[in-house]
């Protein structure tokens, strides 16, 4: 099975080195040096990493073959492909890939159902399940465990504790209002 384990950015320096944005939470097992990794575009790869290091909180590497800023430049935006066994696991219990959660049924606390993951997008600071509802919309659910405090793969399904307006809409709470006609007291005319 094929892992999406990072995503190349800008070419950093001038000897080929680039940063990337990772994708996975083993980079040191699946970003190591000598990992061969398959890319999208497939025109770009394979590409084997050379070296690796961590600049200013962000991990550098630099590809067999890449020995210039243009050459690294050229890479930018390929996403980084691992193959993984499907029966691997991650060693925290907390944590999945991607393949174990597309088709779980997600559930509230109360039972209610609210459709089926169909795609992960991972954001910068947290992933959002993609959710397909019966109705054939969609609703993007926060992967943190204050929402989803429970996957059960077992059961096949992701048991939500969705904050109010997550699901409907009409149950938004509003924080606070800037109209307040309390704040026109002090005013005169």
């Amino acid at each position: 099975m094929q892992l999406v384990v990072a995503r190349i950015g800008r070419a950093h320096g001038i000897k080929g080195e680039v940063t990337v944005e990772v994708r996975t939470d083993e980079p040191e097992l699946r970003l190591a040096p000598g990992a061969v990794l398959a890319t999208e575009p497939v025109s770009a790869g394979p590409l084997t990493i050379e070296t690796g290091r961590v600049h200013s909180g962000r991990l550098l590497l630099r590809f067999e073959g890449v020995r210039d800023r243009n050459g690294a430049e050229a890479l930018r935006n390929t996403l980084l492909i691992a193959e993984v066994d499907p029966e691997e696991v991650p060693e925290d219990p907390e944590e999945f890939y991607d393949h174990q959660l597309i088709d779980l049924d997600v559930v509230t606390v109360d039972g209610t159902e609210v459709g089926r993951i169909s795609e992960i997008s991972h954001l910068p600071y947290q992933d959002l399940l993609i959710v397909r509802r019966p109705d054939g919309g969609e609703v993007m659910i926060p992967f943190v465990s204050a929402v989803v405090p429970e996957i059960d793969l077992e059961a096949q399904r992701a048991v939500i504790d969705p904050p109010p307006g997550l699901l409907n809409d009409a149950e938004a709470e509003i924080a606070g209002s800037r109209g307040d006609s309390s704040s026109d007291e002090g005013a005169s005319s």
